[in-house]
């Protein structure tokens, strides 16, 4: 360890090299914790050791599974379906007897730790042993914690209690962000926790001192030990709280967490013995918030005072990380959170509107007042930092939204506007300094996605617009300038503003006032010119001219605003002549700092301007892939470069779609694109985040041209690669790319092998790998599995009698998801099956029928078919299903299974059925027109709202949309919420978009396929026919007739047409 911080490399790489072998040394782990924990050693020597203890307890302890598919992220796919599966490579795990050794030791290594860097290590590695080992395996962790936390009142034990909260909170976190079903431990740990936990938070927070007791203790309640200990105290209660309230502290059964009865903990309606009811106790959490409101409340003063607590340092990052500020964030943003999911009742779950009700009306008035003052403290020229300014204006914009907290902060609105919000977004000496001194940081600043969560601007911003959209009354007259956009009758107003005294701005000598000028205009591009369209073509010359600012910021603030400047009518006519120089002033910018709103702006650009880019796609192609290139060169700690290189990926896409009727081009971009979407495909994963869009520039380059090159045929195995190692859950951008090349190239396709570590393997092997592991994966979604099918569909319309031999494995995968999904009250993904069964009866009745009948399914098959078809509102599954349905009918009659045969009347009826619906959709396709009028006058009634009453609680559309997803995972099942976080659509239960689904089955005209087919069968077996029509509705009979006049009309219109294009 000691060598491994050699500058002779000599030394140093022997011993990084045993370093990274401890893993396979058994007692390595144990070794490593004693010097870890040895006060003698070398501080530097104890904290590698405890950073490569916690990486092999990380990576050893257990097999790792990813989330998605719950496969070893060390190995490949296990011997999987079909026959690209990769062998598995079993991980290095830790000994038994180490792993009981660690968990031993470990905790009091950490209860005893001074030093901060250790110490954090050590929590961490309690923290990822807990994950795999509590409670279970660990049992006596927690009664360890406890005990020493029980200690707290002996002031030579403080070290220790801090250390076993720290390590208290790693174990809560472990659940933070689990679903109510899992949460049983942490229920536990609340239940036996918060009784030791309140009573310390109350002494270390309680300012009032009448005791002789207490007054012996006043020292330790200043200290910065308590404020550590304060600090992970409410770490803890935002842990256990933020998604769910446990019972032990709602008082209520059934308040947003589990209840624990007779020490067994049981979910509503679970299987611990039933749901409990209870009433919800404002005495148990009323505790919490009165510590939260003293924490809040507690003067800071200035190190200078000489008053208590003392010590608080003068420069700005250290007071940041002082640990009473600190305190003090926590209790602002366990309040916002509470605010946000309690502060209006209408959104709460059923099981906590009591709890809603009790803190809209008694709690969140409570905290008003301390939040005012802390938001005091900068305008009476005392320090304040910009978290905790930041949580307190988004507590007061929640407030705004609650009526009996509104009518409070009514009074003091003017406070909050001009003494809070305006000082707030005022320039201030550090911003020129940094605006002058470093431009680059200055552009990462302003337009950082993370400042939403901790710039004080921001949330001042969006409190001001929130008092504006919902109490508008009563803020109107004030904050006119804010309402220039939302009222008609100021908009004139806004232009004079506009052209007297932000169109000066932009010749400005002060480099941050023109940059102002710019960043006004994509606040106010949307205002109606009145003049003859002067007025406008001066504001984008002058935007022009600030591309070549000589400020960095200003360039990005001009680029930028083009972006909106361009969608306002007329302003085409300004920017097309000047397109070629306008691109390239882009491309200099993009080459001077990666910032991905510029190359958003660059693709509005290319966007608006479709029709004329042709000529520039190839240098702008060009030019973005090197941009890319450069992005991604700056090294993965850039953030908006990697953004930046994310955005020129988008844009190249753009540029095809706006290519897509000169397919000769794609040709003469490959070189520079299939280079690009190779090494984002390959590389083990190392380019992941950008794959999105790798896969979508492959879609159009597999799909516009005439033919697939065979350099990009190299992406095929890779994207298998991709989807077996490291990027399964892509699979919805990787099918469309996928069935470009089979239908494209089928003989291509189906000749086509790679080499793998077991050998060569058919492309056709691949896909049938893809789609197996999908679909039997039991954590894959419906909406997953639903786009894996598209695989074997377009196999099977693409690669007519070339796959007979996959018909068995089809059905196994196939049937067996429907035998999943029997008793599923929504169809979609039965429809799905129905859609690859009817695709393999189009493509061969004889041999799916005979696989059908093979595994004794006809008759429950056609029967849920039958019954699903009446779900079916989409194109595709009604085409398919008519197709293959009707294709049992060119069988001869007696040949059929004995269930079909019988079935022929009823299969006929739906077919003729589905087949009139499908005829006149397609005849009403254009009578939807769009209301643009009513909609005007929609816009216009808003336009005209102004705000809610104080006396109305502030509703709208999109937090009650957001509410409901968020309380919809308290019954999300496993993993709900880490599913919720990473985006992934909440709800399967919804309807596949199947209009981009291509294949030669397109070609097929339903009606003339069903009308054919019935005539063949009449004039085949007249006999068996009859006694169909006969078994058949009149009302069906009748439709049929009317089908085949349809038909031969159609095919009378069609042979009119060719004789005169003849002529």
């Amino acid at each position: 360890l000691q060598h491994s911080f050699s500058p002779d490399a000599s030394i140093r790489s022997p011993a990084e090299a045993t370093i990274k072998n401890l893993k396979h040394v058994k007692g390595a782990v144990t070794m490593l914790l004693q010097v870890a924990a040895e006060k003698q050693v070398q501080y530097e020597v104890r904290q590698a050791a405890a950073i490569q203890l916690k990486n092999i307890c990380r990576e050893c302890w257990v097999e790792r599974v990813s989330f998605t598919l719950g496969l070893g992220v060390d190995g490949g796919t296990g011997s999987g379906s079909g026959s690209g599966g990769a062998s598995r490579i079993r991980p290095t795990l830790l000994d038994e007897e180490d792993k009981a050794g660690i968990r031993t030791n470990l905790v009091e290594a950490l209860l005893s730790e001074p030093e901060k860097s250790v110490r954090d290590l050590m929590a961490e590695t309690v923290h990822s042993i807990a994950i795999h080992d509590f409670p279970d395996n660990w049992p006596n962790l927690l009664p360890t914690l406890l005990h020493q936390i029980a200690q707290s009142a002996d002031p030579a034990q403080a070290l220790r209690v801090h250390n076993a909260l720290l390590a208290l909170r790693k174990i809560c976190k472990r659940y933070e962000y689990k679903s109510r079903e899992q949460r049983g431990p942490l229920n536990d740990i609340v239940v036996q926790s918060f009784p030791l936990l309140l009573p310390l938070a109350q002494r270390l927070s309680d300012p009032n001192v009448h005791s002789l007791e207490a007054a012996m203790m006043l020292k330790q309640f200043h200290s910065l030990e308590a404020a550590m200990m304060l600090k992970q105290i409410l770490k803890i209660f935002w842990s256990s709280t933020q998604f769910y309230l446990p019972s032990a502290i709602s008082g209520a059964g059934g308040g947003g967490g589990d209840a624990t009865v007779g020490g067994e903990t049981t979910a509503e309606g679970g299987a611990g013995g039933g749901t409990v009811s209870a009433t919800f106790d404002p005495n148990a959490m009323q505790p919490w918030f009165d510590i939260l409101r003293s924490v809040l409340s507690k003067p800071l003063p200035e190190a200078s005072t000489g008053l208590e607590p003392r010590g608080q340092p003068t420069s700005v990052e250290e007071r940041n990380a002082w640990p009473w500020w600190k305190v003090k964030k926590w209790s602002a943003q366990i309040m916002s959170r509470m605010f946000s999911r309690y502060g209006i009742p209408a959104y709460a779950e059923d099981e906590s509107r009591e709890f809603a009700a009790y803190f809209s009306q008694s709690v969140a008035p409570q905290f008003l007042g301390p939040i005012c003052e802390t938001l005091n403290l900068r305008p009476s020229g005392q320090f304040c930092t910009d978290r905790v300014v930041h949580l307190c204006l988004t507590f007061v914009d929640l407030a705004v939204e609650l009526a009996p907290t509104y009518k409070l902060l009514k009074p003091h609105l003017d406070f909050i506007l001009y003494k809070v919000c305006f000082p707030t977004l005022c320039l201030t000496a550090d911003d020129i300094e940094l605006f002058e001194g470093d431009p680059h940081e200055f552009v990462h600043r302003q337009n950082s996605p993370l400042a939403d969560f901790y710039d004080p601007r921001m949330s001042a911003v969006t409190l001001i617009t929130d008092l504006v959209k919902h109490r508008g009354r009563d803020v109107t007259q004030p904050l006119l300038g804010f309402l220039l956009l939302s009222k008609k009758k100021f908009a004139g107003e806004l232009e004079g503003m506009m052209v007297t005294s932000v169109y000066p701005d932009f010749n400005s000598p002060v480099g941050f006032l023109r940059c102002r000028a710019c960043w006004m205009v994509q606040r106010f591009s949307t205002i109606k010119w009145s003049d003859d369209g002067t007025n406008l073509r001066s504001l984008i010359q002058l935007v022009l001219q600030r591309l070549s600012d000589p400020a960095l910021p200003v360039q990005i603030e001009a680029s930028k605003a083009l972006r909106f400047l361009i969608e306002v009518d007329g302003a085409e006519t300004t920017l097309l002549p000047v397109l070629p120089q306008l691109l390239t002033e882009y491309f200099r910018i993009m080459t001077e700092i990666g910032n991905d709103e510029v190359v958003a702006a660059l693709q509005v650009i290319i966007d608006k301007f479709g029709d004329h880019i042709e000529p520039h796609a190839v240098a702008l192609v060009t030019q973005l892939s090197a941009a890319f290139e450069n992005y991604c060169s700056t090294g993965e700690d850039d953030d908006d470069a990697a953004m930046a290189a994310a955005q020129c990926l988008e844009c190249i896409a753009t540029v095809l779609k706006g290519i897509c009727e000169r397919p000769d081009l794609f040709k003469s971009m490959e070189p520079q694109l299939v280079p690009l979407v190779l090494q984002i495909l390959g590389n083990d994963g190392a380019f992941i985040e950008y794959l999105e869009y790798a896969l979508d520039i492959l879609t159009f380059l597999t799909y516009f041209p005439d033919e697939i090159s065979p350099q990009l045929w190299e992406a095929f195995p890779l994207i298998y690669t991709a989807f077996d190692q490291w990027a399964f859950d892509y699979l919805n951008f990787m099918v469309p790319p996928l069935e470009n090349f089979i239908a494209k190239s089928p003989q291509h396709f189906l000749a086509g092998t790679t080499n793998t570590p077991e050998g060569t393997v058919r492309y056709i092997d691949l896909v049938f790998s893809i789609v197996a592991k999908t679909v039997t994966e039991d954590r894959t979604s419906d909406s997953e599995c639903r786009k894996a099918l598209c695989l074997y569909m377009s196999i099977l319309h693409s690669c007519p009698g070339a796959v007979d031999a996959y018909l068995p494995m089809m059905n196994d995968v196939a049937l067996g998801k429907l035998g999943q999904q029997v008793n599923n009250e929504v169809p979609f993904t039965r429809i799905a099956v129905f859609q690859v069964i009817g695709s393999a009866l189009y493509y061969n009745p004889q041999l799916e029928l005979a696989e059908l009948e093979k595994r004794g399914v006809t008759q429950q098959v056609f029967t849920q078919w039958i019954r699903d078809s009446e779900e079916m509102e989409k194109w595709l599954p009604r085409k398919l299903t008519v197709l293959g349905l009707t294709s049992i009918l060119m069988m001869n009659a007696n040949s059929l299974p004995p269930s079909v045969q019988g079935s022929i009347p009823q299969i006929v009826s739906v077919v003729v059925s589905m087949t009139e619906k499908m005829k006149e959709e397609a005849e009403k396709e254009d009578s939807q027109e769009g209301n643009f009028e009513e909609e005007a006058e929609e816009e216009d009634e808003e336009e005209a709202f102004e705000g809610f009453g104080e006396d109305e609680d502030v509703t709208n559309e999109a937090d009650e949309l957001y509410m409901n997803a968020l309380n919809q995972l308290s019954s999300g099942g496993d993993n709900a919420v880490a599913r919720f976080l990473m985006g992934e659509a909440f709800d399967d239960d919804f309807d596949d978009d199947d209009d981009d689904f291509m294949s030669p089955l397109d070609e097929v005209d339903t009606l003339l396929y069903v009308n054919d087919t019935l005539k063949a069968a009449f004039q085949r077996e007249p006999e068996v026919y009859q006694q169909v029509q006969a078994a058949l509705a009149p009302e069906t009979v009748n439709t049929c007739q009317k089908l085949f006049a349809a038909a031969d009309s159609q095919r009378a219109q069609e042979a009119q047409q060719q004789a005169q294009q003849a002529q």
